[in-house]
């Protein structure tokens, strides 16, 4: 059976470990305060509703050693009260995926602190994708959530961009961030005021910028070639935040470009102008 983590773990004021929910918070406000990007805090509780937080619910808040790729494996760091079967299904996957991907490890005394592999593919008894068949009734059910009053009419990150492709399902139900496919212009831009939290490089989405706004709207621009902002920039529309480079065969740029509404995918074209 798998066993218990064995003793504390971290503080939200270190940015790792545990962080219990108060009267008023929200997420967007807890990633902030930990200086870890959104979009990481969610991948890291994913039955956390972000727009139903309860005072005294507890968040995983991710170190800068963890991670939490949009597919593979988590890098993550034993807490205290871990066991490979809640982390299983935490993560939809299997203690026994767990324990192969860890080999070594005892599952009777996970050690508080390691970092573990978690592998996230999970399939059942007649092969199909349980985290594609959860992907794609969220994206089905989710609702189009209010946008705060008075947000809007906001620059396009791109000058000169065509939209190859929009933002939405696409044919098996997944939903999708916009791609813009860049013209002359190669820099992509801020699109309203914000800090940057995240800017470094992300499998399978190159280098990415992930800015927060006030009234807990999120940007995010990926497929970046290189960055021209660090953590913690304050950046103003037409700031330049990261910059693009053409597939040398297609002559092609694109950049992604997703926008977050409380944590809730937001299309870009209701904020654009």
């Amino acid at each position: 059976m798998a066993g218990c983590a064995s003793s504390g773990g971290g503080s939200a004021g270190s940015g790792g470990g545990w962080y219990v929910v108060q009267r008023g918070d929200t997420l967007h406000g807890i990633a902030n305060r930990a200086g870890v990007p959104l979009l990481r805090v969610q991948r890291f509780n994913p039955t956390i509703s972000p727009d139903r937080l309860e005072v005294g619910q507890r968040l995983r808040l991710p170190d800068g050693e963890e991670r939490a790729p949009g597919s593979g494996s988590y890098q993550y760091r034993v807490r205290a009260g871990d066991t490979f079967t809640a982390l299983a299904n935490l993560f939809s996957t299997s203690a026994g995926a767990i324990q192969q991907a860890n080999p070594g490890l005892s599952p009777s005394q996970l050690p508080v602190g390691r970092l573990i592999s978690i592998p996230r593919t999970t399939t059942s008894s007649g092969g199909v994708d349980i985290n594609r068949q959860r992907a794609i009734a969220a994206s089905r059910a989710a609702p189009a959530a209010p946008l705060p009053r008075g947000v809007g009419n906001w620059p396009w990150p791109l000058r000169d961009a065509q939209v190859s492709r929009e933002f939405g399902a696409d044919g098996r139900g997944s939903l999708q961030p916009m791609l813009l496919t860049a013209g002359s212009d190669l820099d992509a831009k801020a699109v309203y005021p914000g800090t940057v939290r995240f800017a470094e490089e992300m499998r399978q989405l190159g280098r990415v910028v992930i800015i927060h706004h006030a009234n807990d709207l999120q940007t995010v621009y990926a497929q970046c070639a290189s960055l021209e902002v660090s953590v913690g920039a304050q950046v103003a529309p037409g700031t330049p935040v990261c910059r693009l480079a053409r597939d040398p065969s297609t002559q092609r740029a694109e950049l992604l470009f997703d926008v977050r509404n409380a944590g809730k995918p937001v299309d870009p074209r209701r904020l654009l102008r």
